[in-house]
């Protein structure tokens, strides 16, 4: 008989829930649900809904258990956003989307009291200006931090709304510029900017078993129960870079989705100025990994160049816009696709536009030439990152891996390939779901061993496709590189 774990895979648009039924040869994916998220503009704030995000995790969990007893449950999701406990136990108000500009003050404080420098060099992790510890000091700026009695990471949060139990996972933990590189609160921090770090609850590693759903959310899924609730590597990269078939360590990453985060996988952190200045984070993973990647803006510009455009009655479909595109002029407009313009809702198209004139660049008119010059873009990106990745390491690359969602993007799977000028292998497209279940899967015995076997064992049960780089396009990408 298999076992029937669930992966609950919380995303910036959307979330997910996934049942896979487990054995030691066999694996199996399946929908049961699928919701919309999305940041929502209320005053002068960007909220996330997170109560319609529960609401569509216990029907999702509902409609899994009509199928058969399900043996437990973890979850996955962004990072640097929380939820905030009062004493009692009740939620003090909507978690404030990373995208909410509200924290531009806190950097300024934060940069006057300590230093980003120094931040770096204990924390290990990039300046981002929506990272947790700024969210943190802006809300203890606004008085709410005097309401709560906990913090709660976003995965951490719907666990205790399933449980009743408060913990930290370390991986999303890991992202907050407040854990120290041995992977405990670095107190020097919390007392230079007079935040407190018993607010946190305690850290807890990826397999751990947080417990039981309690009897309220069992009554909502309609179960009988027991069904445990397993801490995965709750940020979602972490979980996915678990499913990153790879059989040497030499290889490369790209979880890309609204995202992209590029990275290798290394043993300990590196936290020089060089890799400070080169915008990289040592980001935790499981069995007390790092992952040195860096944050680029990723298929988020699309996603709302393509939202602006149906907004003004233009019937775009994706699959149409990406064929299209491939017919435009290659490498015409490269833009710098983290410019902070890009990072709040808005009119992408205008944006792009407007960089471009800015930095005298051939301007984008069409669908298909913006979506050209954004697909370009993030292959350069990528390329240079990886490049980056290799002289930081001292490791040489010798395969790219991309999963998520921006497997189905064919065009710019294969752009990738001609950029790096090597393979690209592109799947799983649900990896942050895979990697939450194989976590979920060792820590419960049923696929036993280590990272290495369970990417052995994805190999075995899952096919991927290869991406070989196009001579022309290779050298184009290494002309216009230099």
């Amino acid at each position: 008989m298999n076992d029937r774990l669930v992966a609950v895979d919380l995303g910036a648009s959307s979330g997910r829930v996934y049942v896979a039924d487990v054995g030691v040869d066999h694996f199996t994916l399946f929908e049961a649900g699928r919701f919309a998220n999305g940041a929502v503009a209320l005053g002068d704030r960007l909220y996330w809904d997170i109560l319609g995000l529960h609401r569509g995790i216990t029907e999702s969990l509902a409609r899994a258990n009509r199928d058969g007893p399900i043996s437990s449950v973890g979850v996955d999701s962004w990072a640097v956003d929380y939820g905030l406990i009062r004493a009692d136990g009740s939620l003090v108000s909507n978690p404030v989307c990373y995208r909410d500009p509200r924290t531009e003050s806190s950097v300024t404080r934060a940069q006057e009291l300590i230093g980003l420098t120094e931040l770096f060099r204990r924390t290990g992790i990039a300046h981002q200006p929506f990272n947790t510890v700024f969210q943190l000091m802006a809300d203890q700026a606004g008085g709410y931090l005097d309401e709560a009695s906990h913090v709660l990471m976003i995965p951490d949060l719907i666990n205790y709304f399933l449980t009743g139990i408060m913990a930290t996972e370390i991986t999303n933990a890991s992202t907050t510029q407040l854990l120290d590189t041995r992977g405990e609160w670095d107190t020097e921090i919390f007392r230079t900017l007079n935040l407190d770090p018993s607010i946190f609850p305690e850290l807890v590693g990826p397999g751990h078993v947080i417990g039981e759903l309690r009897d309220t959310a069992l009554s909502l899924v309609g179960a009988a129960g027991p069904i445990r609730v397993v801490n995965v590597a709750s940020h979602d990269t972490a979980s996915a870079v678990v499913a990153v078939p790879a059989t040497t360590a030499n290889f490369a990453f790209i979880s890309c989705g609204t995202w992209s985060l590029v990275g290798m996988e290394i043993e300990s952190p590196l936290v020089s100025e060089k890799v400070r200045l080169e915008g990289f984070s040592n980001e935790r993973g499981v069995e007390n990994t790092f992952r040195l990647l860096r944050n680029v803006m990723g298929l988020w510009l699309l996603q709302e160049s393509i939202r602006v455009w149906r907004l003004r009655g233009d019937d775009v479909q994706v699959n149409e816009l990406l064929a299209r595109c491939e017919l435009e002029q290659p490498l015409r407009t490269i833009i710098d696709i983290n410019d902070e313009s890009f990072l709040t809702p808005g009119d992408m198209p205008r944006r792009i536009a407007e960089l471009c004139r800015r930095d005298d660049l051939p301007v984008p008119q069409t669908p298909e030439q913006v979506t050209r010059c954004i697909l370009d873009s993030l292959a350069m990106a990528y390329r240079e990152a990886i490049r980056t990745l290799e002289a930081l390491s001292g490791r040489t690359v010798d395969a790219v891996h991309i999963v998520g969602g921006g497997v189905n993007n064919k065009v710019l799977c294969q752009l990738t390939s001609d950029a790096c000028g090597m393979e690209v292998i592109a799947g799983p497209v649900e990896a942050a779901a895979i990697g939450n279940i194989l976590v979920q899967a060792n820590a419960l015995g049923v696929i036993p061993g280590d990272r290495w076997s369970l990417r052995k064992y994805l190999a075995c049960t899952h096919e991927f496709v290869v991406y070989r780089p196009d001579p022309l396009m290779a050298k184009r990408f290494d002309e216009r590189a230099t």
